[in-house]
């Protein structure tokens, strides 16, 4: 079997406006770690690492020469075959360091891309993958690459020389990405109709978002008592999952497992997974789940909220956004937060260990009420003679009360989602809101 590649991680840090040391609210250490974690994720080796710091941004290489040809040597003694920079390079950095290190290079858009390239499994992820993937190479096709220079084609009678290779491979580029659009359309079009679906079944959403490995599969499976893939590594879960989640007081909803967040999350991918993504946007409620125990649990929860305003999505909301502290069984019981960890003024949270199942009723008592929140309640009255449509009322929502006559007829307390609410009229007329009462 062959050995995994030896692969270092490069850590630059970036110079802000005031000069300071810049990592996105982390600690260097921190940042180092996670580009650690996701070179690991896709089972390479790290055999070195290094922090750089930065006076400033270098055209050709990013960071100074001096300690790139420092590198060059450890990188050949070592061995290492691939060399991560955890920053933004250009092409034409991505070109010269490799000249220098003689070793391939990427990126942390590109070390991402790698990995959801190999996480994807369904015909819609693959093609996700492979559009962000393209749409990155089509900025990276510059004329420095002397390689793609190369003529073919033309034969002189059009007053020019052929078509060159750049040009052909942007040509290309931009067919494929055409061709998976319109692919992706047909599928974000079977999803959506699937969703409607969904909505006519009167059954609420619930979407689970958060940062990478914060344990969102862990949780799914506890709240769902199903046995999804769930993994210590970064990116587990690439393709949403939907399951029925039963609530504390009698009532369901369908809960989706989406993919992870991440620092820096390329813009290609979140583009690319827009379709995927639409289930957190169509969500009734969204609960972002955060490792609590994670040193950098707050930058992480900024990272989520950052996407999430992406996509058109306040993170702030109160009545669409609840937090999930999760791992809370990694902390000490005098370090457990106490309601002040960083979640929003009026947002809802609950402290839990999907793990350990630690804080799961108290959950599903919080998604119970504030599902709530925006449902109406109406009295229905059940003649004997009407009795066979009291299974549509169990359908529409959820029956909070019951009494059963002696006469036959049944009187009923029923919670019904809004969107329901102009069927469930139809079918009741008869029906009197509570509003007000």
């Amino acid at each position: 079997m062959p050995s995994a590649t030896r692969a270092a991680v490069i850590l630059p840090l970036r110079p802000s406006a005031g000069g300071a040391e810049e990592t996105a609210g982390r600690s260097a250490q921190a940042r180092l770690d996670e580009g650690i974690g996701l070179v690991r994720a896709i089972d390479l080796e790290v055999a070195a690492t290094a922090i750089v710091p930065l006076s400033g941004y270098r055209p050709a290489t990013l960071i100074g020469s001096g300690k790139v040809a420092a590198l060059a040597q450890e990188i050949e003694e070592k061995g290492i075959g691939l060399v991560v920079v955890d920053h933004p390079l250009t092409a034409v950095q991505q070109r010269n360091l490799e000249k220098a290190w003689k070793a391939k290079v990427i990126d942390r858009t590109g070390l991402i891309l790698e990995i959801f390239g190999e996480r994807a499994r369904t015909r819609e992820g693959i093609l996700q993958v492979e559009l962000a993937h393209l749409n990155y190479q089509k900025g990276r096709l510059v004329r420095s690459w002397t390689h793609l220079e190369r003529q073919r084609g033309g034969f002189g009678f059009l007053g020019g020389p052929g078509e060159t290779q750049i040009e052909a491979d942007r040509r290309m580029i931009r067919e494929r990405i055409r061709r998976i659009e319109q692919e992706l359309k047909r599928v974000s079009g079977t999803r959506r109709l699937q969703r409607l679906r969904r909505r006519r079944s009167d059954l609420p959403t619930v979407a689970l978002v958060g940062y990478t490995n914060a344990g969102k599969s862990t949780l799914f499976n506890r709240l769902t008592e199903s046995e999804t893939r769930a993994e210590d590594r970064l990116f587990a879960t690439l393709d949403p999952t939907l399951r029925r989640l039963r609530l504390p007081a009698g009532g369901q909803a369908v809960l989706s497992d989406t993919v992870g967040f991440v620092s820096d999350l390329p813009t290609e991918l979140v583009a690319a997974f827009r379709a995927t993504l639409e289930e957190v946007v169509e969500a009734d409620l969204i609960l972002h789940v955060r490792d609590i125990a994670h040193p950098d649990t707050a930058a992480q929860a900024h990272d989520v909220e950052r996407v999430l305003g992406q996509l058109g999505v306040k993170a702030d909301d109160p009545h669409r956004i609840v937090e999930v502290w999760n791992k809370v069984d990694l902390l000490p019981p005098a370090l457990r937060p106490n309601g002040t960890a960083g979640a929003a003024s009026e947002t809802e949270h609950a402290t839990v260990s999907a793990l350990t199942g630690e804080g799961i009723g108290e959950l599903l008592q919080t998604i119970d009420r504030q599902l709530a929140k925006g449902q109406g309640t109406y009295r229905v009255e059940l003649s004997g003679s009407d009795i066979a449509q009291l299974h549509r009322l169990y359908e529409f929502g959820e029956v909070l009360e019951r009494q059963d006559r002696d006469d036959g007829s049944i009187a009923a307390l029923t919670r019904v989602n809004p969107r329901s609410v102009n069927r469930f009229l139809q079918v009741f007329p008869q029906a009197t809101s509570t509003k007000g009462e």
